[in-house]
């Protein structure tokens, strides 16, 4: 490897639940590539999906290839997504042959699988890293494939052949976990009293419109019990921000609650500065509570793939980290009677705290990149 360039060949995509632990396992390959004085080239082979510029700002070759989705259900979608597969697979033959890289990391999500098989087709060690507790079909079927299998979730485990299955945790990125400051004056760099406690309402860079619309109706209420930094998610938040005003009728709870469209960096402050957070129950907002042993109401997608997020937050809240509301359980009566209980019991949320942290699996992504870098020398 000293006179020669390293390969790596980055898959999957679609949804930032994919793409963010790939950019955390992304720098922390580069990172070591540094250190080593070592040259590496990585193309990342996926959907268009909007992410590219992520990849690369971080000087990462960009190969397009077809993928559609994998359903457990009937959905005449099938008819359409089952031929991208064998495009894609196809498009990933022919891509691969030039680049030959030494190693293949696949997240999952939309166009992994083809690029995976191929891989397999020309012998090239493939990795791939599951992040929910029920995995999806995409990584169920490309194990088959794969060298060596990385899991965030101990219970993902039974889904895969033990002896090459790891459990890690979420890769997170570098600096979501560095700059530490104190929760008081976390609290006040993004503008609010560090004497009272502050709720955190997470929803992804899509945001969530049922959380957005429990938080508007109740925000009067909420903004007499805790201060409230709301992440809408970017397409929601000027209409937010618009009927939050409305919301408000009293001008001297206005400094107490804030709106903001997507945490661009800012994640790690808004994590130290909370004594609570409201989110959905996707794994990177888990372990990325978890890193920061911040206390948790979990309300996951009824719809999601599986029912992936409520088979994670139940696995989070058995550790007494957090605790579930049900989606159709988010009413005023039941969210006041948990919010009032974890914010007034320093010992409750200090215990919820220690059970936060001791889930969290630290180094994931330089585990991943180590392991990696093995299996392509």
């Amino acid at each position: 490897m000293e006179n020669t360039k390293f390969r790596l060949v980055l898959a999957g995509g679609g949804s930032g639940g994919h793409v963010y632990p790939m950019l955390a396992v992304l720098d922390a390959f580069q990172n070591r590539f540094r250190e080593l004085n070592l040259p590496v080239e990585v193309t990342r082979m996926g959907p268009n999906d909007g992410y590219d510029v992520l990849f690369k700002n971080r000087g990462v070759y960009i190969s397009h290839v077809s993928g559609g989705k994998l359903r457990r259900y009937l959905s005449l979608a099938n008819f359409t997504d089952i031929p991208k597969f064998f495009i894609g697979f196809l498009q990933a033959l022919f891509k691969l042959y030039f680049i030959m890289p030494d190693v293949i990391f696949s997240k999952g999500g939309t166009g992994a699988l083809p690029v995976v098989v191929a891989g397999w087709f020309y012998r090239i060690p493939v990795a791939i890293h599951e992040s929910d507790a029920n995995p999806g079909l995409t990584n169920l079927f490309s194990a088959f494939f794969a060298k060596k299998i990385f899991v965030s979730f101990e219970r993902a485990t039974g889904s895969f052949y033990p002896g090459k299955t790891e459990v890690v945790g979420s890769p997170l990125r570098g600096e979501m976990i560095t700059g530490a400051t104190t929760k008081e004056l976390a609290k006040e760099t993004l503008g609010f009293s560090s004497s009272d406690p502050l709720l955190l309402v997470l929803g992804g860079s899509q945001g969530s419109t049922r959380i957005n619309d429990f938080v508007l109706a109740n925000l009067m209420a909420l903004a007499k019990e805790t201060q409230v930094l709301h992440q809408t998610g970017i397409a929601n938040f000027a209409e937010v921000q618009k009927l939050s005003h409305a919301a408000l009728v009293d001008e001297s709870f206005k400094n107490r609650y804030q709106p903001i469209g997507y945490f661009e960096k800012n994640m790690g402050l808004a994590l130290t500065a909370a004594d609570l957070v409201i989110t959905r129950a996707g794994s990177n907002v888990i372990f990325e509570i978890a890193a920061f042993g911040v206390p948790a109401i979990l309300v996951p997608l009824a719809e999601s793939a599986n029912g992936h997020q409520r088979i994670n937050a139940y696995e989070f809240a058995k550790t007494g980290a957090a605790v579930v509301i049900e989606e159709g359980n988010l009413l005023p009566g039941i969210f006041f009677g948990q919010l009032k209980a974890i914010l007034g019991d320093a010992d409750l949320r200090a215990k919820m705290s220690a059970a936060a942290k001791g889930f969290f699996k630290p180094g994931a992504a330089e585990k991943i990149a180590q392991t990696l870098l093995q299996l392509g020398a």
